[in-house]
């Protein structure tokens, strides 16, 4: 006499699958991995029900199994980042000087990107029939403000060259 398998709880195992994998990825990004906790323990039941449905009805259980695995895996990932997360509160409440230093370094970043910006020059060029205009200047505030205010008002630069023709 031959076993007759069936395909009871397939369904519910790619349904673990593909919400373990999912689980998985969230667990292990950084600070995001936390909220993997939710899908994994979904992933879990998915994977412990389809398990139970296929032992009854002697289905296949690799794809559950990957499931469960998968799903243990995450969730083990994502309570090991509260652990994580609660050392770095912990470091933060202690008066270490680890907050600080972030402080600073954002505050390095911010004056070298403030200070790139003050030394960028700038290139206008300027078409209309026939004419082209090209002002070239360095991003000093009050140059560039008084070059603005003379365009507006239609004074030539010293500086612009105008060139005619195409």
């Amino acid at each position: 006499m031959e076993e007759v398998k069936t395909n009871s709880g397939q369904n519910l195992g790619i349904a673990a699958l593909i919400t373990g994998i999912i689980t998985f990825v969230l667990a292990v990004i950084p600070c995001v991995g936390i909220i993997a906790i939710i899908p994994g323990i979904i992933t879990i039941v998915l994977a412990s029900v389809g398990l139970s449905q296929a032992s009854r009805n002697n289905s296949p259980k690799g794809i559950l199994l990957a499931g469960l695995i998968i799903g243990i895996i995450a969730v083990m990932i994502s309570f090991s980042q509260i652990f994580v997360a609660g050392k770095i509160v912990q470091k933060a409440h202690n008066g270490d000087k680890w907050p600080t230093g972030i402080k600073s370094v954002i505050d390095d970043v911010k004056g070298n990107v403030m200070k790139d910006l003050e030394d960028a020059n700038v290139s206008i060029k300027i078409e209309s029939k026939g004419d082209t205009v090209t002002i070239n200047a360095k991003s000093n505030k009050k140059d560039l403000e008084q070059k603005l205010e003379d365009l507006e008002s239609g004074k030539k630069q010293k500086n612009d060259t105008i060139k005619k023709g195409k």
